[in-house]
């Protein structure tokens, strides 16, 4: 594997220059994907993509996200992103899976049903464990029983059938770790006491930060597209409830982005103020070269993303492999601060970016690993 982090919108921009739609290919080219494949099935109105980025540590894993994408092409290009992340997550973790993603296209309020969920669990079952399956955006641990009545090739389950539950309190926990390692090279410390957060997003991962940075004592404010989960936030933890396009001009210390991804882009960076950023979204660079380097030229502190939300994933390999209780999964998270520190500070002393220090020492563990076989 070589280390490209060019953009589809890259991809796109030069296909089309010259006339040319870009085809799938075109698309797995810069991220060199194993395999895509696409799922459909009239009778259920399943349609989705299986994004296998890499085996070379293990069977590809990573969650199921189900959207109502404004296109197929936008849902390609999601799965294509998420499934590379997946990778560079487990690689920089120390796991023995790869990475891949599962996208499912279309309105989960009027598609997700029984039936729709066991056929794409026969999907995933004739890849024959090439891939292996969890939760992510809508996706319930419901969802996630009826996938298993079809294949065994699913983890994230529910804590009172044998899994794991809800990885969302370990990922946060990483979210966490990485910010007070990041806080520490921009701050001298890792104390969040009286800093303020601006966090995006108060799902599973955010209002579990929120309830670690409201504990020490950290100012949060927070935006989310769901009124209820906004009044919780502000109910049970004290935060300021901010507006969507609001939470960039806070005058924070440290933003969060824990929604969806490529929140960080030429519109955005240049309205925030904060010397940090860490937070649980995928994929939160936009343009991982160029948007990298904007936050470089900046000052700001960058933990990368797929490094510090790296707990979810540590969660679900832990419960496939069998091996796993939330003491073990705990200090496993824990870990990401001194991975992180470690990142920033080679950052630092090379002058480059975060991002593209996290992405080597991925790439780096998979072409030692695959020396081996």
């Amino acid at each position: 594997m070589r280390s490209d982090t060019a953009s589809l919108a890259e991809v796109t921009s030069e296909t089309s220059s010259s006339n040319h739609t870009p085809s799938v290919f075109d698309q797995m080219a810069p991220y060199e994907h194993e395999q895509i494949v696409h799922c459909y099935d009239q009778a259920t109105g399943l349609k989705a993509i299986v994004a296998i980025h890499s085996t070379e540590l293990g069977p590809a894993m990573g969650g199921t996200r189900m959207w109502n994408y404004a296109s197929d092409a936008e849902a390609l290009t999601d799965a294509i992103r998420l499934a590379r992340g997946m990778t560079y997550k487990s690689a920089i973790s120390g796991l023995n899976v790869g990475g891949g993603k599962a996208v499912l296209i279309g309105d989960p309020k009027k598609l997700k049903n029984e039936a729709y969920l066991r056929r794409f669990g026969r999907f995933i079952n004739e890849l024959g464990g090439k891939y292996v399956t969890a939760g992510d955006v809508n996706m319930t641990l419901r969802d996630l029983e009826y996938i298993r009545m079809e294949t065994k090739y699913v983890t994230g389950l529910p804590e009172y059938s044998g899994g794991s539950g809800a990885s969302s309190l370990i990922t946060a926990y990483g979210v966490y770790m990485g910010m007070k390692a990041a806080a520490h090279e921009a701050f001298g410390t890792d104390s969040l006491e009286g800093k303020k957060v601006a966090v995006q997003g108060a799902g599973g991962v955010g209002s579990k930060l929120i309830e670690y940075l409201t504990k020490e004592k950290a100012t949060v404010f927070v935006s989310d597209v769901s009124e209820d989960k906004l009044q919780r936030a502000s109910r049970e933890f004290g935060a300021h409830v901010v507006s969507l396009e609001g939470i960039y001009d806070i005058p924070a210390d440290i933003y969060s982005p824990c929604a969806l991804g490529a929140t960080l882009n030429d519109k955005t960076i240049n309205r925030l103020s904060c010397q940090v950023i860490a937070g649980g979204a995928n994929n939160q660079l936009a343009d991982e070269k160029k948007h990298g380097s904007m936050l470089q030229q900046k000052g700001v502190v960058y933990a990368p993303d797929f490094l510090v939300n790296a707990g979810g994933i540590m969660a679900v390999a832990a419960e496939y492999f069998g091996d796993y209780s939330k003491e073990y999964l705990m200090q496993k998270a824990e870990r990401i601060y001194d991975v992180c520190k470690s990142v920033l500070q080679q950052a630092a002393k090379q002058q480059v970016g975060p991002q593209q220090v996290a992405i080597q020492m991925a790439e780096d563990r998979l072409a030692a690993i695959s020396q081996l076989r």
